[in-house]
């Protein structure tokens, strides 16, 4: 096995584990994570348009639309008027849609410090600037990959 597959098997391992342990707060709850996605980006946009969520989100407006139904129904926001747009609605975090971002992002910094408790800190900076390169790699192989499929 080469280092190339072996670090990729690594990050797809731990993108695995991540990724179960964070849904699994909200076994039995109404939040699953496209909508507590939705909620992350409500919490750093601002009243939103669901046009910008969609955009935001990379999903389509009717998927977006789902979402904010969901989220409506079960209190975590509100639709209101556009103050300027009369066509337009604002998409907005309520009390208990703030209260659900607080403590997710208060689980994350936990996750996040025990996650690196073991790595000393120049380990730590490499390993955060690694994966920055990785990520940027990934997302221009993306970028290359959509361009060809639009030729």
């Amino acid at each position: 096995m080469t280092d190339a597959v072996r670090i990729l098997d690594g990050v797809m391992r731990l993108a695995d584990l991540v990724q179960r342990d964070m849904a699994e707060p909200f076994a039995g709850t109404s939040l699953t994570m496209s909508r507590a996605a939705l909620l992350w980006v409500l919490d750093a946009t601002g009243p939103s348009t669901q046009q910008a969520l969609a955009t935001a989100m990379s999903v389509s407006p009717r998927n977006i639309t789902g979402l904010v139904d969901a989220l409506e129904a079960s209190g975590h926001v509100a639709r209101t008027p556009h103050p300027t747009d009369r066509r337009a609605t604002l998409v907005t975090l309520t009390e208990l849609g703030r209260d659900v971002v607080t403590q997710m992002a208060s689980q994350r910094e936990q996750m996040a410090a025990d996650l690196v408790a073991e790595l000393a800190p120049p380990e730590r900076d490499a390993l955060a600037a690694g994966l920055e390169k990785l990520a940027d790699r990934y997302e221009a192989m993306l970028a290359v990959a959509r361009e060809e499929e639009e030729r």
